[in-house]
């Protein structure tokens, strides 16, 4: 397996990635209300994308119709925007993003609540970003990737939360998806040792209940098979000398 090592000037242009993807993030947060339409969401998240000077990345990639994606209660990923999906008061709403800049993507997630959530809801998006930063704690050179995925999976687990285990995170740069995968449970084996320069999107994605997904007839929407609630929390990821930079969030 070919792991690309990244060089100064392409991290230069992951950083401006990652802190434009982290600002639409902050701008997004604040415009989802209820009575709010996943397309109208969609529609703004395009626009701010490109006010920065960056492409989305999910547009037609594979065919997918949405410059981001959106996906509600017990929607894992993928979610399609749609004039027919409202945004609801008790809501978990997913935006799941990626930007362009120059040639180089950056990729990043967040789940929120809309008003009042259920006390469930709120402990399970909690959970999913902690369970981020515990994998996080092992991102340095001379670990390896197994390190990320155990740390990962086996705090989300310690709360009887299913670790979803069809879909995993992924290297990132000139593409989209670049090796390695990146699950969010323990592997069979240690996986690449951690080098400087390496770039990952690092994703889990957590359910309430079991951790089998479906996928739906549009064959990108993917939903918990128990109908239970899902969250989702994601950054892009550098390994430095030192550890590693959270290249998708403002400091």
């Amino acid at each position: 397996m070919s792991v690309t090592i990244k060089s100064a000037r392409e991290i230069e242009l992951m950083k401006k990635a990652g802190e434009i993807l982290a600002k639409t993030h902050d701008e997004l947060e604040t415009v989802l209300k209820p009575g709010i339409s996943t397309y109208d969401i969609n529609k703004i998240a395009d626009e701010i994308i490109r006010s920065y000077g960056c492409v989305p990345s999910f547009l037609n990639y594979n065919g997918f119709p949405g410059s981001i994606c959106i996906s509600l209660n017990d929607e894992v990923v993928h979610g399609i925007p749609s004039k027919k999906r409202i945004v609801k008061e008790g809501d978990i709403v997913s935006l799941d993003a990626g930007v362009i800049w120059k040639g180089y993507h950056s990729d990043a997630a967040r789940t929120h609540a809309v008003g009042k959530v259920s006390d469930e809801a709120v402990k399970l998006i909690e959970v999913t970003r902690e369970s981020f930063f515990k994998g996080i704690e092992f991102c340095k050179p001379g670990n390896h990737l197994n390190d990320i995925c155990s740390a990962i999976g086996e705090y989300a687990e310690s709360f009887g939360y299913g670790v979803v285990r069809d879909l995993v995170g992924h290297g990132i740069g000139t593409k989209l998806h670049e090796s390695p995968d990146i699950p969010n449970f323990r592997m069979n084996r240690n996986g690449i040792k951690l080098e400087p320069g390496m770039t990952f999107a690092i994703e889990p994605m957590i359910n309430v209940g079991r951790p089998e997904v479906e996928w739906l007839g549009d064959n990108w929407t993917v939903v918990t098979a128990d109908g239970s609630l899902s969250a989702h929390y994601e950054n892009t990821v550098l390994i430095t000398n030192e550890g590693c930079e959270i290249l998708s969030l403002i400091k």
